[in-house]
């Protein structure tokens, strides 16, 4: 049953992960621009967000949850600008015509924006929320164990993912001359700009509708 329970976690963490949204072409340029290992890391932020509001709606942390919800048009909001200025510079930036080095600053770096970034979204800790509910895995104490391995498979399903992305990404990059990356570098930018336009849109709304996913 726990080995049921697991493939189920794994499976809503791929798909909550696999929809191209702004994380996921931060995921991409990354991993062009700065190597398999950065994109990697990049997409283990998000899959720690994912993991941690898992924990809250499958454990019934309704406190925390309700706080979230509150400061959602905040939270939006904030997550917008970031986006906005990561698409700028994204745009600007100058693709790379070797392997970065990268150091463990940079890697924490990449690691705790897309960790802030995802948790920005309230449309994320909605989604899960419902999920769980929809599991009958909200709440109950009974039901803690189950609750606590769906939780760790949606996180590996959403790390696998990314590790996929990545490594797919890298592969492809390599027939990519610098002319084509420079195009990339400026659509994934441009996207990103107006992923972050769409939030702020969404947080400045009277009813702002919680739907970006990342």
């Amino acid at each position: 049953m726990e080995g049921l329970t697991l493939l189920k976690g794994i499976g809503l963490g791929l798909a909550i992960a696999a929809p191209v949204g702004p994380i996921g072409l931060l995921c991409i340029r990354r991993s062009l621009t700065q190597g398999q290992l950065m994109g990697l890391v990049t997409g283990l932020g998000a899959a720690t967000a994912d993991g941690l509001y898992g924990c809250i709606a499958g454990f019934g942390l309704t406190a925390i949850a309700d706080l979230l919800v509150s400061h959602a048009r905040a939270m939006q909001l904030i997550g917008g600008l970031f986006l906005c200025y990561l698409g700028v510079s994204t745009v600007r930036a100058n693709p790379a015509t070797e392997a970065a080095q990268v150091s463990s600053r940079g890697l924490w770096g990449a690691y705790a924006s897309t960790l802030l970034l995802t948790l920005t979204n309230p449309a994320t800790i909605l989604s899960f929320i419902a999920i769980f509910a929809g599991l009958g895995l909200v709440g109950s104490s009974q039901s803690r164990g189950a609750a606590l391995v769906l939780v760790f498979g949606v996180f590996l399903g959403s790390a696998l993912w990314w590790i996929c992305l990545s490594w797919g990404v890298t592969v492809f990059s390599q027939r990519l001359t610098p002319d084509r990356l420079k195009w990339l570098n400026r659509l994934a930018g441009a996207a990103i700009f107006a992923f972050g336009v769409v939030a702020i849109g969404l947080a400045l709304r009277p009813a702002a509708a919680l739907t970006l996913k990342g």
